[in-house]
């Protein structure tokens, strides 16, 4: 189903159309990780950091895990990490990823955080396809940072190959 701004969210009702990627969930500009999404509109990799304490957290939460503070900001954070995993999804898949596969899913493990860490596709660049880069170059540990690319009519973090 398509929601005010006309962007598919998965819906029990009805199946993704072909063609159509599918929004994360709460990509909503008043839900707990509207920092996060208001700094990929911007450029900026945001991650959620406890007032009190200082810690970084990533999803992001009302409450610190370390202190129980419900104070928290966001703070940006350089864009740069590590592969920690990654998978190759085959078909079957959704209409809209199909066509693509096979192409990769990495986490990366933050440098300012190693504990923290998100899920996005390794490409050659800003822009590019999921499947740009060959899932049998990707290696553990191999040094990557965020870029940014239009996934069907909203921005999502991506990773590249980090640039010296």
């Amino acid at each position: 189903m398509s929601d005010a701004d006309g962007l598919v969210t998965p819906g029990d009702d009805q199946p993704v159309p072909a063609g159509e990627f599918i929004r994360p969930p709460g990509m909503r500009s008043d839900g707990e990780d509207a920092g996060f999404w208001e700094g990929v509109s911007e450029g900026e990799l945001r991650v959620q950091a406890c007032s009190a304490c200082g810690r970084l957290r990533f999803p992001p939460r009302p409450m610190c895990p370390s202190c129980r503070s419900f104070q928290r900001n966001w703070r940006v954070v350089s864009g740069k990490g590590t592969v920690w995993s990654f998978a190759v999804p085959h078909p079957p898949l959704l209409p809209a990823y199909a066509a693509l596969a096979p192409y990769n899913v990495i986490v990366v493990s933050l440098s300012e955080d190693d504990t923290i860490r998100m899920v996005g596709n390794l490409v050659e660049g800003s822009g590019a396809a999921i499947n740009s880069v060959d899932p049998e170059t990707i290696r553990i540990g191999e040094p990557v940072e965020v870029v940014y690319r239009d996934a069907g009519g909203f921005m999502m973090p991506a990773w590249q190959r980090e640039r010296s």
